[in-house]
């Protein structure tokens, strides 16, 4: 899911990115931990009768109306598979703008609304979050930038932190315990090497040396003789990658590290992206054996084929988060309790979501069960599958 995010930043500036404090609009991920802790209140609803929820979404946006029409369609595939609840869903266009966000936010609460469900990009969260907090209506945003996390603003969307811990306790548990770490040399890079130095701190892992790149044939080259030179010399048992599978940088980096002396017998590699969007990079010789982490691909496959029956056409990757919200709103309101939208109801459980099963965090950030996955003979293997429950092991 982060490439696809990558990608949609890229394919409309205006709809700014999601990667930064400074750069609160698109759907890069972030990796520091919540700008605060989430509220605890919220509007009453009454047992029985239908949840009022709105949809906020960029149905007018040139760049991003198909994300938002998938959206819509997964949101209302969720209300059709609700049992013993209903929902009022009434969806509001953002433009993919905050000011307009602001305005449709509060007219939707004004028309009754108790939750909101988006809007897609942080800037536009934010704003809509803003508007409505004194109301004390909840924001659950389909972003996954942690920095507007808090107050009445949950985060729907995976991050950085999630990733990073999953695979930074994977790789504890299997003895890893000195790490290098390969980021890019800009702001994305930056938090991805943010919340790898948090996890290992969390996991007992020791972090030997972190070294940036610039994105160009010399700057991967010398990224990949430094990184090598710390691993040959015995200092270090594993390299994190930050970069994008898809980005240019990341076959080099898989060529270049062996070229170095750097082989994934003699070192453990760990992408803290995921790498199966991008099989070509499966029969480089630094994916060998090489980690990383996704969703539960059983139950995201099984989301796929029911939406695409339901709707003659794939979702789009993001639309799940909507699925995701849908369904947690729903086995909330199921309960019965006027307080079951409340920030406090809303981190007080766990769900069950398309890519399995997830919580929201009292800072507004969100947790997800993540298996583990290798590439070995050229195929991805799955090491070790997401927990299925939020005790498990692996969370």
């Amino acid at each position: 899911m982060f490439t696809v995010l990558s990608r949609l930043r890229k394919a409309t500036l205006a709809l700014g990115a999601l990667t930064a404090v400074g750069l609160l609009a698109a759907c890069d991920p972030v990796a520091t931990s919540g700008t605060g802790s989430a509220g605890t209140g919220g509007p009453a609803i009454r047992g029985g009768a239908p949840v009022p929820v709105a949809l906020l979404v960029p149905k007018s946006d040139s760049g991003a109306g198909p994300v938002a029409a998938s959206l819509e369609n997964a949101a209302r595939l969720a209300i059709r598979e609700l049992d013993g609840v209903e929902i009022d869903l009434r969806v509001y266009d953002t433009a993919g703008q905050a000011g307009q966000a602001s305005v449709v936010a509060q007219k939707a609460v004004d028309d009754g609304a108790k939750i909101i469900l988006g809007p897609l990009f942080s800037e536009a969260a934010n704003a809509a979050g803003a508007a409505v907090a004194d109301e004390g209506v909840n924001v659950l945003s389909f972003s996954n930038t942690t920095a507007i996390a808090g107050g009445n603003v949950f985060i729907l969307g995976p991050t950085y932190a999630t990733t990073a811990n999953r695979l930074m306790g994977y790789a504890r548990k299997t003895g890893k315990t000195r790490a290098v770490i390969i980021y890019s040399n800009d702001v994305p890079g930056q938090f991805g090497r943010a919340a790898i130095e948090q996890a290992a701190t969390v996991n007992g892992v020791q972090i030997m040396s972190s070294e940036p790149y610039e994105l160009s044939i010399e700057g991967v080259s010398a990224t990949a003789q430094r990184a090598a030179a710390t691993v040959t010399s015995g200092a270090a048992d594993t390299i994190f990658i930050t970069t994008d599978a898809t980005n240019a940088a990341m076959p080099m980096l898989l060529n270049q590290l062996p070229s170095n002396g750097v082989s994934p017998g003699q070192v453990q590699f760990v992408g803290l992206t995921r790498w199966d969007v991008r099989p070509d990079l499966f029969n480089m010789p630094g994916a060998q054996g090489a980690w990383f982490a996704l969703p539960d691909n059983q139950r995201q496959e099984a989301f796929n084929q029911r939406y695409s029956a339901a709707f003659g056409a794939a979702p789009h990757p993001l639309a799940g988060l909507a699925y995701d919200g849908i369904s947690a709103i729903g086995l909330l309101a199921k309960r019965g309790n006027s307080d079951a939208l409340t920030g406090k109801s809303l981190t007080s459980a766990g769900f069950t979501g398309t890519g399995g099963v997830f919580r929201l965090l009292k800072n507004g950030t969100n947790q997800r069960a993540l298996a583990v996955a290798s590439i070995q003979n050229n195929q991805m293997v799955i090491l070790d599958p997401a927990p299925s429950s939020l005790s498990g092991t692996g969370f």
